[in-house]
Formats: structure tokens, C-alpha cells, sequence
């Protein structure tokens, strides 16, 4: 068989149904054939944004895979794989590559090799009868440890080389491991012995589907928790023991809980020192779960190292503490000094959370949002910068996966496409991605992309025609030359695409146009609110 119908026969037996992509790239014929669905977007970056989120909303059972034209294609794809490499996304990148006489001349574009340093590995395919080696060592690191991109090139000139028959492919193993039991002891003890513990968990709850596990460690030993912007929603924020998400914007719980704390526990998260992220203070014992080791002891300096996944490791701990402690421990006094937190803090936000102004407050948007929406069947995502800050800390996620955070290398125009991936990999949810109007200038004709592949997602659009967080950096250029104002009139624009587009601006708008979108989406049609708002620069942080 040809090249091209071998790989698609080989995803199609992985499971992937679904290849996003931007001609040429002869696969995407290939793979139409084998009854994997092509899914053709307007630019690369936002492609790959979208098969992140097929393995993200899956917790990496379904692989997203995305492929692009050599050259130029590839070359625009790079913003993409980077933000699955810094994020740990599991996603098949498949760039066409120049003809192998010319693949490493320069200036041509290599691919395997320009995108090793993000990719958790990179390979070119030169030889037809090698393509069964190739995807397996490729499927395995997809289905196994930490997750990235991972690279398969293809050369321009393999499309007509001829794979032996039978092709000699079967679905690749995917395997965990654990922690050493003698530190998982120890953990134990620590957690056990601790006066005022904390847990800390990432993403790879999700990965590992780990989300009972982590629910009962926290009620055994009554342990507040709190959550990366990647974790979040792996434990319920309704929960009285939570106390949110943090991220740059934090509810106030999580820096005064943390300061407080004598033993921090981190589990599926790799503590990465990021603006976006909770810094964790100094000074305290900290036991840190991960899948790779590499990431002990890499930002902070960690007491016990636990290395696996987060389901084995919390199942380990809670046998463990289970000879010991044999019933849930009380939880009324620290729940209590949480809820106060809660409270001290919403009430401080309230006015802005609820306020009646025009322009509006993108924070009762967000709040009006969040009491429209069913919770437990939607997912969101922010995007970078304002609407992250202003989403993520007041949000209450209730659902494992319900929530797509993110934000270490804080791509603008991120969210869309994870919107788009999320509902293509589950149908029945109201997936929402929330914006600025920076972020619509990165990636806003791809909601064209949503209306003619029939995704019909709900876009939040925030648009207070100004770059708003660079105001208080940019003050000259700003008063001189207007260089931090930005125009346009999304709605419109959702509307010539095909879409359902509308704009608000008045606070008792919000809800009507809300349930207007709600039902549009119902019906099958991608949908763009725009809400016209102040220009708001305040976000929670540590110490507000």
C-alpha cells in the first residue's frame, strides 16, 4: 500500500477520528478515506490549538493530530507546538517535509529538526518500510509519561513509496508506574502528622483520571486544596475544602492557606516558576508527585520525590494512610475558616461582580455568565491575559475536565481553538472560550472555521477597544500616538461568517443574550457575544 494509506490506517487503529489540518499535505486525503474526518481551519497555530484540546478533554485517550503543508505551513505552525510543549499536551504533529534530497539545505524548513527542542521527540520518515517503527515509538510517547507534541515528518517525496503488505501495525501499549513504596511511607507519615497541610494539584489529575482518588485523600485527612490553572477542575470548587484555582489571579484563600501551611503536597504538577502560576512560598516541607523526574527539584526543593502516575501514587498514599487513619477526619473547623475566606473576599468583588454599569464590568459578565450557563455540562476556557484574570478565580468548576486552564507561555488567541477541539471531541457540551479583543485580532477568522465545519461553540467575547493590562507600561505611547487602542465590530463580523453575532452592551442584556446564545448553539450555530466593557485593570491577587 502507499505511504499516505498506511499512516492514516495506522491512526484510524489508534482511534483517531479526526486529523485538523491546512493543505497540501496529501494525508488529509488519506486519512478522508480511511473515514477520519478532516477538519480544515485558517491558520496552523489555531489547528494544533485544537487537537490539544481533543487530548485534553479526553485525558489523552483520544490523541489530537494535526498536519500542514512544509515550508511555510510548518514554519507558522511553530507558535502551536511550542504551547502543547510548555503545557504538556500529548498531540501528532504531521508536517509535510521537503523532498529528502533537499530536506537539509538550507534556507528549507526542517522540521524533525526545528521543532526537536519543544517535542517530546521528533523523526523523519525515510524509508517506507520503517513506518511501523516510526508511529510506534511515536504512539508510545504520546500514550506514555508526560505529554507533548510529537513530530512525524514526511517528506514530499514518500508519497508514493510502497509500504509491505500486510502492514505490520498493532495499537501501542499504554502503561503507568508508580512511586517507591518506602517514600510513599513516608508522604504518608508527613501528611498524617501535619498541622496544617495543603494539596496542590495539577494536570496530571486529569491525565491520570485521578479525580475520586484525590476527592477522598482530602476528606480523609481534611486537607484544604487548591489547584494549578491546568488542574482545575480536578477537584470540585463548590467543595468546602477547596479553595480554588491560582493562577497570576487567585482567590484569596489559596495565598493564605499556602503561607499558613507547614506541608505542601503536590500532585500531578511539575511546581513550574511561572508568572501565571501560584508561587509557592518559601520555607515549607514539600512532597512533590510527578510523572517525570526531571521535574523534582527543578523550581522548588522538595522533601520526598513521588515519580508516577497520580491515580497509583494517591492510591498508594490512601492504603497507607489507611493503616493508620481509618475514618474521615473532621473537617468543620478548617472548611469554616475557608468559607469566612471565601466570603472576606467575594465581598470585597461583589460590586464589581454585580455591577449595573455601562461600559460593562467583564466581571458580572463573567459572573452573569456563570449563573446562565449549566455548570456541570459546559467547558471553558480563557484566554490570555485580562479574561484569564478575570475568569479563572471566580469560576467554580464542578466537573473533572469542565474547565481547560492554562497559561505558561499565555498564547493570545489560545481559546478558540481549544472551544472548537473541545466540542468537536464532546458533542453534547456547551463549550465556551472567553476573549478579548486582543486575542480576536490573533486568531478571530477561525470562527469562520467554527461555522463552516459546523462546530457550534459560544465565544464570550470582552471588548473594551483597548490593549487594557499595557495602559499602566504604555502611558506615553498611548497619549501620543494611541498605540494601546484597538477597534472593531466582532458581532458583525460573527454574522457575515455565517454565525450568530450580538452585541451588549447594556447590563440588563446580559443574561437575555446569554440564554439567545445558549439556544443558537443548540440549534447547531457557532455564536459570538460581544459584550462592550470598561476598560478594568484590577485582578485579584495575593494580598486583595
Amino acid at each position: 500500500m502507499k505511504l499516505g494509506t498506511a499512516i492514516a490506517e495506522i491512526m484510524r487503529r489508534e482511534g483517531i477520528e479526526i486529523l485538523c489540518g491546512y493543505p497540501v499535505n496529501h494525508l488529509i486525503e488519506h486519512a478522508a478515506k480511511a473515514e477520519i474526518r478532516p477538519v480544515m481551519v485558517r491558520q496552523e497555530r489555531v489547528g494544533i490549538h485544537m487537537a490539544d484540546a481533543i487530548s485534553r478533554v479526553t485525558s489523552g485517550r483520544t490523541i489530537g493530530a494535526f498536519c500542514m503543508q512544509h515550508g511555510p505551513g510548518a514554519e507558522n505552525a511553530m507558535g502551536g507546538v511550542a504551547q502543547c510543549f510548555g503545557e504538556s499536551v500529548p498531540v501528532l504533529v504531521l508536517p509535510m517535509g521537503y523532498p529528502r534530497r533537499l530536506a537539509h539545505i538550507e534556507p528549507n524548513f526542517n522540521s524533525s529538526e526545528a521543532m526537536k527542542p519543544f517535542a517530546k521527540s521528533s523523526e523523519p520518515i525515510i524509508l517506507a518500510a520503517e513506518v511501523a517503527n516510526i508511529f510506534r515509538r511515536a504512539f508510545t510517547k504520546l500514550k506514555n509519561g508526560r505529554g507533548g507534541p510529537v513530530i512525524v515528518e514526511i517528506p514530499s517525496d514518500m508519497w508514493n513509496e510502497e509500504v509491505p503488505e500486510p502492514l505490520n501495525y498493532t495499537p501501542v501499549l499504554r502503561t503507568r508506574y508508580g512511586a517507591d513504596p518506602v517514600h510513599v511511607k513516608e508522604a504518608a507519615a508527613l501528611l498524617v502528622n501535619a498541622k496544617r497541610p495543603v494539596i496542590y494539584a495539577g494536570q496530571g489529575v486529569h491525565y491520570a483520571q485521578a479525580w475520586p482518588q484525590l476527592k477522598r485523600l482530602a476528606e480523609r485527612l481534611a486537607i484544604p486544596v487548591t489547584t494549578s490553572l491546568g488542574g482545575k477542575s480536578s477537584f470540585p470548587e463548590t467543595h468546602p475544602l477547596s479553595l480554588g484555582s491560582g493562577g497570576l489571579a487567585v482567590p484569596r484563600a489559596v495565598p493564605k492557606f499556602l503561607s499558613e501551611a507547614d506541608v505542601i503536597f503536590g500532585i500531578g504538577c511539575s511546581f513550574t516558576e511561572t508568572s501565571f502560576g501560584v508561587a509557592m512560598p518559601k520555607g515549607k516541607t514539600i512532597i512533590h508527585s510527578t510523572l517525570d523526574p526531571n521535574h523534582l527539584n527543578k523550581d522548588v526543593e522538595a522533601k520526598i520525590g513521588l515519580v508516577g502516575d497520580a491515580g497509583l501514587v494517591l492510591d498508594a498514599l490512601l492504603e497507607e494512610i489507611g493503616k493508620t487513619v481509618t475514618k474521615d477526619r473532621d473537617a468543620s473547623a478548617v472548611a469554616a475558616e475557608i468559607a469566612a475566606s471565601h466570603r472576606e473576599w467575594l465581598a470585597k468583588w461583589m460590586p464589581k461582580l454585580t455591577s449595573n454599569d455601562a461600559p460593562l464590568s467583564p466581571y458580572r459578565v463573567l459572573w452573569d455568565l456563570q449563573h446562565t450557563v449549566d455548570i456541570s455540562n459546559t467547558i471553558i476556557t480563557h484566554d490570555a491575559g485580562s479574561p484569564r484574570d478575570q475568569l479563572s478565580p471566580f469560576w467554580k468548576a464542578v466537573e473533572p475536565l469542565s474547565y481547560l486552564g492554562w497559561g505558561k507561555t499565555t498564547q493570545l488567541g489560545y481559546g478558540l481553538g481549544l472551544a472548537m477541539g473541545a466540542k468537536l471531541a464532546k458533542p453534547d457540551k456547551l463549550c465556551i472560550n472567553v476573549w478579548g479583543d486582543a486575542a480576536i485580532g490573533f486568531t478571530g477568522m477561525d470562527f469562520e472555521t467554527a461555522v463552516r465545519e459546523r462546530i457550534p461553540i459560544m465565544s464570550i467575547l470582552l471588548n473594551n477597544f483597548s490593549m487594557a493590562i499595557e495602559l499602566k507600561v504604555m502611558p506615553v505611547s498611548t497619549e501620543k500616538y494611541r498605540s494601546t487602542d484597538i477597534s472593531g465590530d466582532y458581532a458583525a463580523m460573527a454574522r457575515a461568517f455565517g454565525g450568530y453575532g450580538e452585541r451588549v452592551t447594556r447590563p440588563e442584556d446580559i443574561i437575555p443574550a446569554i440564554k439567545r446564545g445558549i439556544q443558537k448553539t443548540k440549534e447547531g450555530v457557532p455564536v459570538l457575544l460581544e459584550f462592550i466593557t470598561s476598560k478594568e485593570t484590577e485582578v485579584s491577587r495575593p494580598g486583595t
